[in-house]
């Protein structure tokens, strides 16, 4: 069976209508095609971004070939999925700091990614896709910075697409938040 991974960073799970996008959408692509699914919620992890003492144990661990090694699960979980959907609302131009501590911790050379011999790097996900679901107060336009780094990443990783689905606008006064929101689960389902 194929493995579907969820990464989500909503922080208001209950309420989070980025969260809500992401159920539409993980029904829509259940419906098509059954896969194991694994979430890792972001909230309920204990991240932090690398410094110098968990940086120098982490290159210490795979210049010595221990990727076996906890501190590696979610690089093995992230290369070992063949779908995977990133569940992030649109916070100061990009998503919550978890999701960047996350993506730090996926980031191994020799486990999501490795250089060849001329120095260009090589992916060695197994994902095809790779899916972006953010929601915003306002408008992103052009300042879709979460996004183009995520695209970026999977590129780095080997993985070929990347499809973004988002609904903003949702924090103006006057807009119909409920309108806004459905017309987004139709693009999903679509």
């Amino acid at each position: 069976m194929k493995r579907l991974l969820i990464v989500n960073a909503c922080v208001r799970r209950d309420i989070s209508r980025t969260n809500r996008l992401c159920r539409v959408w993980l029904e829509r692509v259940c419906r098509d095609e059954p896969y194991e699914v694994q979430e890792v919620i972001l909230e309920e992890e204990n991240l932090h971004g690398l410094d110098t003492g968990t940086l120098g144990h982490r290159d210490r661990l795979v210049s010595e070939g221990h990727l076996e090694h906890e501190m590696f699960r979610f690089a093995r979980d992230f290369r070992k999925a063949d779908e995977i959907v990133i569940a992030a609302p649109y916070w100061d131009m990009s998503f919550p700091a978890a999701l960047k501590c996350y993506l730090e911790a996926v980031s191994v050379v020799g486990l999501t990614f490795r250089y060849r011999m001329d120095g260009t790097p090589e992916g060695l996900c197994r994902a095809k896709r790779l899916t972006y679901i953010t929601t915003a107060g306002g408008f992103i336009g052009e300042n879709d910075f979460g996004y183009t780094y995520v695209k970026a990443l999977a590129e780095l990783f080997g993985i070929a697409e990347t499809q973004e689905f988002r609904a903003e606008g949702l924090d103006i006064v006057g807009n119909d938040v409920e309108q806004i929101l459905c017309e987004a689960e139709e693009k999903i389902r679509a």
